[in-house]
């Protein structure tokens, strides 16, 4: 890991790697995404552990590129399908949703045989936190799963040093409102540090700005942009939330990726 404790920024990205395939279950090269967004702090949603005990995707990204992996939290258990041997250019099946390459467990309208009777490999879909800074105070958060949702959802968090001051760092990846969100987010607000320390919260929020931006109004938005779907976005589902105790020194979301998110990544600062 890089000794960053006398820089005067750090650089976080929020990544969901959508388990490293594509809508029709091709895998990308998910390290060289990640390497491409030069994060100090890299908070990763849809990380795949498969249950043969391969390495997950953030224990072979964290392998190829220095990072040590600091928190990773399996949120639910269900199978990833083989590519559909039929796959096209485009990045899914039109109406990919309909043809999914994962299923969860606890998924109400799964069936025995599974997508187009595809082989499956069963594991772990998750949400990690990777740093190649020295980061201390490890821990994971429960939010609970809400009655709608086959995943649990928490956040994992660890505090890292910027300028000789501590910041707190939060990443997560949040439920659809369709199963109810606002009652994690209510839930995630009162967990949170108060405004007036230096923090930072990342992830996979499913949900657009504004909204996202009522429930936590001390906090404002680091970057903003277009983010999902990745081939053709036309919403920012991926934020950075700060506090005032932060400044952003650069923020950008990244070039297309081989998910069906883009990633966000910004340089921060103390303000």
């Amino acid at each position: 890991m890089v000794d960053q404790q006398a820089r005067a920024t750090l650089a976080l990205a929020t990544f969901n790697v959508h388990m490293g395939v594509d809508g029709w279950g091709r895998p990308f090269d998910v390290a060289a995404e990640c390497a491409a967004l030069d994060a100090d702090i890299l908070i990763m949603e849809e990380s795949w552990a498969p249950d043969d005990g391969d390495p997950s995707t953030a224990s072979s990204v964290a392998e190829q590129l220095g990072y040590q992996v600091v928190l990773e939290e399996g949120l639910a258990h269900g199978r990833l399908f083989a590519p559909i041997p039929t796959a096209s250019r485009r990045w899914s099946p039109w109406l990919g949703q309909l043809r999914k390459t994962l299923r969860l467990d606890l998924e109400s309208w799964r069936t025995t045989a599974g997508p187009a009777g595809r082989s499956s490999v069963p594991g772990r879909w998750g949400l990690a936190l990777l740093a190649r800074v020295p980061v201390r105070e490890p821990r994971a958060i429960e939010l609970g799963r809400l009655r709608r949702d086959p995943a649990r959802r928490a956040v994992v968090s660890c505090v890292a040093d910027l300028g000789g001051r501590e910041v707190s760092v939060f990443g997560t990846h949040m439920s659809h409102i369709s199963h109810w969100s606002p009652a994690q987010y209510r839930r995630l607000g009162r967990l949170l540090p108060p405004p007036d320390t230096a923090a930072v919260l990342a992830g996979d929020m499913n949900l657009w700005g504004p909204p996202v931006n009522s429930f936590f109004p001390a906090w404002r938005r680091a970057v903003t942009g277009r983010t999902w779907p990745a081939h053709r976005p036309h919403s920012q589902l991926d934020h950075v939330l700060i506090t005032e105790a932060l400044s952003v020194d650069h923020a950008r979301i990244a070039i297309r990726s081989g998910s069906d998110h883009r990633p966000v990544v910004v340089r921060l600062a103390l303000s």
